[in-house]
């Protein structure tokens, strides 16, 4: 009897010691949302849902110390930009909250359909991320490391090809990410993120260690890698 009462004290302290969950009915709500949101649809150029990309994004988000509102942002941070526009926003800002709401306008590029041309709308988006909150830079971050997994994975198995599956080639890309890389490596210098994003980086695009440097001091990432940019007017044919 004196043991089991040991045995009942030494459990109930260690219950004590648990964390509070980071996740509640919340977030399930918002994992329901984002699957009924992107139901019928796929990742470019594949036959992969879409929706493990937003929980592939919203794991990182919370391994990277993210919270509820930053995990639920990331479920349903491509959600205006895919799936309807403003009504859509006003939605997430309704049911989740105005802090989830900002995260999700902080990460989405255009609410426009047709979109505008990916070069200005990158560069516009550029600039306002760089001066964003930390809650809006850890999703972006975790969103662009998922978008770099998956190139590296289909440019192993597919090549060069792959650059056809995107509104950018490789040279835009390049320029693309190696921006994003200056954001981040300025930002958020000690996100658990960062290494593997800065490495994916230099694979997909064949950059060693010396030019991803240069990135840092804000020399174009096509630049680096030796890669002549095209005009903007061959770019606009490209779209």
């Amino acid at each position: 009897m004196r043991c089991l009462r040991a045995y009942h004290r030494l459990m109930r302290e260690e219950s004590d010691q648990e964390p509070e969950p980071v996740v509640a009915a919340r977030f399930m709500e918002a994992v329901g949302y984002a699957v009924q949101l992107h139901a019928r649809q796929a990742r470019k150029g594949t036959s992969i849902p879409y929706v493990t990309h937003l929980f592939s994004v919203c794991s990182l988000v919370l391994e990277d110390g993210g919270d509820e509102d930053q995990a639920i942002a990331a479920l349903l941070h491509d959600g205006p930009e895919d799936q309807g526009g403003q009504p859509v926003l006003d939605e997430i800002r309704a049911r989740f909250g105005d802090a989830v709401a900002t995260i999700v306008d902080g990460l989405t590029d255009t609410m426009l359909d047709p979109k505008p041309p990916w070069r200005p709308r990158k560069e516009a988006y550029l600039e306002l991320l760089d001066a964003e909150p930390v809650a809006v830079l850890r999703v972006s971050l975790a969103d662009k490391l998922h978008n770099l997994r998956s190139m590296a994975i289909d440019h192993a198995a597919r090549g060069e090809d792959l650059w056809s599956r995107f509104n950018a080639g490789r040279v835009d890309q390049a320029w693309y990410f190696g921006r994003l890389l200056a954001v981040f490596e300025r930002r958020l210098p000690d996100s658990r993120n960062l290494t593997e994003f800065r490495g994916l980086v230099g694979q997909v695009f064949r950059l060693g260690r010396q030019r991803l440097m240069h990135l840092n001091s804000g020399t174009d990432c096509a630049e680096v890698a030796g890669i002549v940019l095209p005009s903007r007017a061959t770019r606009e044919r490209n779209l």
